[in-house]
């Protein structure tokens, strides 16, 4: 077991220097700090030297969990391993901009931005993309303005969106952030949309359905272009959550499906790192009749001068991010699509789709699988018939050094398991996952506590999470003696 390491308050001892100016020929006046400025509010401010609190912090890491240190199959957040010349590249001096940097300055970046836009664009059958959504859920939001300027420039901006049950659990608060009252739609017994079903939830209040495909569940709405039919009969879009778009790149273009919004998310299908609160970025493409309704800033190209230009005004919606502060995201994801090239962009799905269904099939004689339509990146089980809860088996993975699956999501599965190997793992991975998921639901079978006591290895045991939150502490306090 790792051991926690110490709290730094409880290592400081009095008459430590952590560092310490020294007198120069200038006088001490030039290196002082005025008392006005120390601050004063941390009672026992710890008095530590400089090495301790390098290790302290270097040790405080090494607690962490990331896919550069172990396998983290985090369902529906695609958590693969990033590529090293990615971050090298993208710590290239020449991309680091001021954003108030003339235009002139930055044709580089500008290049990349455009450049990324027509790659994405090729790839999904998008007639236009805009990079600026910060994030996935920035993405949808951007997404469902776009759909309401449309609307409304045709006077009607209409009231309902229609949402799968099966959708990313954003896509609601996003219809709602944009204006629009919430429906939704059951899944069928195979886990995807009917489309008889929506049809008849289609009237002249519906502006749009926001569809995730594939969805939660890891299974293709094989029905998208019957129902992408159905709502342009009605008058109504198709949104689509792109953000599973690994399950799938390079083999079908949600373009050609009949989808009129689509965003992505480049940290994770394309590659660049995300968790712990970004950055991240979530593109978003749409059809021909939505281009003019796309946010500004936006990067046209003088095909003859090979010049740059940013435009900050059109008929859209206006600007909903001040700078490109995510830029060097953007430059990740370029280069893991030269990285890969066109030709290899397919065997990315593949490889995902082949190490999911890999899982699945091991572990299928053990685990109650709800759905049992053909799954693509993803896999959803349930904790029917065992005799611990998913939280349980959760919990004991740590003691694998394996980082657990999504838990309870989606909410149409109880106890859901939500597994995605992604397509960076290899079978060495997949097995050992496999192995430690056989113990562990052996253990479940034969000594619950084990799994109910669990984790057992990890540097805090389990915590009671009701009373953590209802007793919340951040801060350091000193105990009183009593």
């Amino acid at each position: 077991m790792k051991k926690l390491p110490e709290l730094i308050f409880a290592a400081g001892k009095e008459g430590k220097v952590g560092y310490a100016y020294s007198a120069c020929e200038f006088g001490d006046d030039l290196i002082a700090v005025d008392a006005e400025h120390l601050r004063q509010d941390i009672e026992d401010f710890p008095q530590v030297s400089e090495v301790e609190i390098v290790r302290h912090y270097t040790n405080l890491s090494h607690l962490n969990h990331s896919v550069d240190s172990g396998f983290y199959p985090l369902g529906s957040c695609t958590m693969k391993y990033n590529p090293k010349i990615n971050e090298k590249i993208a710590a290239f001096e020449e991309f680091s901009a001021h954003p108030y940097s003339p235009h002139h300055l930055v044709q580089g970046n500008l290049e990349v931005i455009k450049d990324l836009e027509e790659w994405l664009c090729k790839l999904t059958g998008m007639p236009a993309f805009t990079l600026t959504p910060a994030a996935g859920a920035h993405g949808e939001f951007v997404g469902m303005q776009i759909i309401r300027k449309y609307l409304s420039s045709k006077g009607e901006p209409r009231k309902i969106v229609l949402i799968p049950d099966s959708a990313h659990g954003t896509n609601p608060a996003s219809a709602h952030f944009a204006g629009y009252e919430i429906k939704e739609i059951p899944s069928n017994e195979e886990g995807i949309l009917d489309t008889a079903v929506v049809k008849e939830h289609l009237n002249e209040d519906v502006a749009a359905l926001m569809m995730t495909n594939p969805n939660t569940l890891g299974i293709f709405e094989k029905n998208i272009v019957e129902i992408a039919a159905a709502l342009h009969e009605n008058g109504s879009l198709l949104y689509m959550d792109g953000a599973n778009m690994n399950a799938f790149m390079g083999i079908v273009r949600p373009g050609d499906l009949g989808a009129d919004v689509l965003h992505l998310n480049l940290h994770k299908t394309f590659a660049t790192p995300h968790g712990g609160g970004g950055p991240g970025s979530g593109p978003v493409g749409v059809a021909a009749h939505l281009k003019e309704f796309l946010p500004v800033p936006l990067v046209d190209e003088n095909k003859d001068t090979k010049q740059f230009s940013v435009r900050y005004f059109n008929e859209g919606i206006g600007r909903v991010k001040n700078y490109y502060g995510n830029f060097l995201v953007l430059v990740r994801a370029l280069v893991y699509l030269y990285s890969l090239g066109r030709e290899n962009l397919d065997k990315v799905a593949e490889d995902a789709v082949l190490n999911a269904n890999y899982i699945r099939k091991k572990l299928e004689p053990l685990l109650d699988l709800p759905y049992k339509s053909r799954t693509l990146h993803e896999v959803v089980f349930s904790d029917k018939n065992l005799n611990v809860k998913t939280l349980d088996i959760a919990k004991r993975l740590l003691d694998f050094g394996i980082h657990p699956f999504t838990i309870y999501f989606p909410l149409i599965v109880h106890g859901a398991m939500m597994i995605e190997p992604t397509e960076t793992e290899s079978k060495e991975t997949l097995d050992a996952f496999i192995a430690a998921m056989k113990q562990v639901l052996q253990e479940a079978a034969e000594n619950p506590e084990i799994l109910e006591n669990a984790p057992h290895h990890t540097p805090v045991r389990r915590l009671d999470e009701v009373y953590a939150a209802r007793k919340l502490i951040i801060k350091w306090q000193k105990e009183e003696n009593n």
